[in-house]
């Protein structure tokens, strides 16, 4: 199966980003159940980029506006991963979508699989200080859903990361969640790079605001110079 036919078809379907990833380098990967990724060679990762509007509004706490937004974009992944999966059985393979936004431990904040690093292993972006996926167009400023299949699709290569000495996001954190500890590849786990107690509370607290229903900040999302204004500015310039 060709797999430009594939990233074709799925940016056609509204995706900003597409990459595959080869399961083998995501062996050890915790999921729910333990077997999910049996039978699956590919990971197809898509991520649609966020409203910058949307994201430059928030000042400290999530708005009501990205709340909705958040909603919308999740639904529109899934929406995308369903069709993506027709694509693929219609052509022989198996398929699997993986729902863009749902929690099954609430201990320890888990879902089926990390979308994350699928996107890293698939070449999506690279993994930030903040534990998001910084995409070299659109920074962290995207969300993300998995399609797990047996296509022999070609798979991408992770990308370098790019985040050096940066801590815009660390400094930026409202609870000082965000360790500033880098890494060349990926984090041994999660409380490598975050005090991820610190996070879990506050977003949690934003769930109980008025007009908030979920566990959602975006302070660091809009901290973070690959997506802010200044990167916007360049990728402009360069498509004058």
């Amino acid at each position: 199966m060709d797999s430009r036919h594939l990233k074709d078809y799925t940016h056609q379907c509204g995706a900003d980003v597409v990459g595959v990833a080869d399961l083998d380098n995501l062996q050890g990967l915790p999921t729910n159940p333990t077997d999910l990724l049996q039978g699956y060679s590919r990971a197809v990762s898509v991520a649609i980029r966020l409203a910058d509007g949307v994201i430059d509004a928030i000042e400290g706490r999530p708005t009501p506006l990205y709340q909705q937004h958040y909603l919308k974009v999740n639904a529109l992944l899934d929406d995308i991963a369903l069709q993506i999966c027709r694509y693929l059985q219609e052509r022989g393979a198996k398929a699997l979508p993986i729902p863009a936004s749902q929690v099954l431990n609430k201990e320890d904040w888990t879902s089926y699989i990390s979308h994350k690093a699928v996107a890293v292993a698939a070449g999506v972006g690279w993994q930030g200080k903040s534990l998001l996926v910084v995409n070299a167009d659109f920074g962290p400023r995207i969300r993300l859903v998995t399609i797990l299949t047996d296509a022999p699709i070609k798979a991408d290569s992770p990308i370098k990361n790019r985040c050096g000495r940066c801590s815009y996001c660390s400094e930026a954190c409202p609870v000082g969640a965000i360790k500033n500890v880098n890494t060349s590849s990926h984090y041994a786990d999660r409380e490598e790079a975050l005090h991820f107690q610190r996070c879990l509370e506050r977003v949690l607290e934003n769930s109980q605001r008025t007009f908030i229903e979920s566990p959602i900040c975006g302070v660091c999302v809009k901290a973070c110079p690959w997506g802010g204004t200044r990167k916007r500015k360049n990728r402009e310039q360069n498509s004058l």
